[in-house]
């Protein structure tokens, strides 16, 4: 008779790190919204972005020479940096629940790893100085953020790829101003079909064309109040997130614990490209 036999921490690995690629993917919504880069090894751990400035074009007489215009570039530069997370897995829980074992601790690690990239990248929100709506002490509206994508619109930025980025908090106010605080559902006011979808749904999903998303990552004001949260309006092209290595996971046995460490780690950095094509978007919320 074959003695008894227990699964082999190394043999659930790949599990563990399908999962937590999942989890990471499916809760950050910031990776999706922001120019991705991807840095091969052996390439330093620094990213620099060219950025190219305007360029105007003009009528040429026939038979004249085409003017020479000279292209200078700036560069945006971004250092990758290293995050992780680490948990004991004692042997009694591995043999006792492998399976539950293995989704909590891709959960765990997904949703860790993704709140990190999420809050490093909306922390980027406050190099936006150029273009600013709202204060500490302004309450969000559908007119303000117009205001947002107009002031992107006159300065040239692509009206594709936009996303508004804003607290929990801020878009109830936002939905409250839609939705005439939820007294009048679907009506076929200014804001009818948005205000419906607000209702039904309990979001924003398009205003003006934009995407809008809520997230409760989004950073307080530095130096606000409690309830000053500051948002964003931006193009994809503002914001970089740079990968070198994509999470990873490995062990070390702690017998002394009779158990396993968990180790999860990912490197990437973060930071801003077009400062031109966001717009920095605070506000008070009346919902501490």
């Amino acid at each position: 008779m074959a003695g008894s036999t227990t699964v082999s921490l190394n043999d659930l690995l790949p599990t563990i790190v399908q999962e937590a690629l999942f989890v990471a993917n499916e809760r950050s919504i910031m990776r999706g919204l922001v120019k991705n880069y991807t840095l091969a090894p052996a390439q330093g751990k620094t990213i620099q972005v060219p950025i190219y400035p305007v360029q105007t074009a003009a009528s040429v007489t026939e038979g004249d020479e085409v003017t020479n215009t000279e292209v200078s570039t700036n560069v945006a530069t971004f250092t990758v940096g290293q995050v992780g997370i680490r948990t004991l897995v004692t042997d009694m829980a591995l043999n006792a629940s492998a399976s539950n074992v293995v989704a909590d601790l891709g959960k765990l690690f997904g949703d860790a790893i993704a709140k990190k990239i999420d809050v490093d990248l909306m922390g980027q929100f406050a190099n936006f100085t150029s273009n600013v709506i709202g204060s500490s002490s302004t309450t969000i509206t559908a007119a303000l953020v117009m205001q947002g994508l107009t002031k992107l619109k006159n300065a040239g930025v692509p009206t594709d790829g936009l996303a508004c980025v804003l607290h929990p908090s801020v878009a109830y106010d936002l939905k409250a101003a839609l939705t005439n605080q939820g007294a009048v559902a679907f009506t076929g006011g200014a804001y009818g079909p948005v205000a419906n979808q607000a209702m039904m749904d309990g979001y924003v999903g398009q205003l003006f064309g934009m995407s809008v998303f809520e997230s409760a990552n989004v950073p307080l004001i530095t130096s606000g109040s409690a309830g000053d949260y500051s948002g964003a309006i931006f193009h994809r092209d503002a914001l970089g997130f740079g990968l070198m290595r994509d999470i990873q996971i490995e062990t070390q046995r702690r017998a002394s614990y009779l158990g396993t460490d968990i180790v999860a780690s990912a490197m990437y950095g973060v930071g801003t490209v077009y400062e031109g094509y966001g717009v920095f978007a605070s506000f008070d919320s009346t919902v501490l």
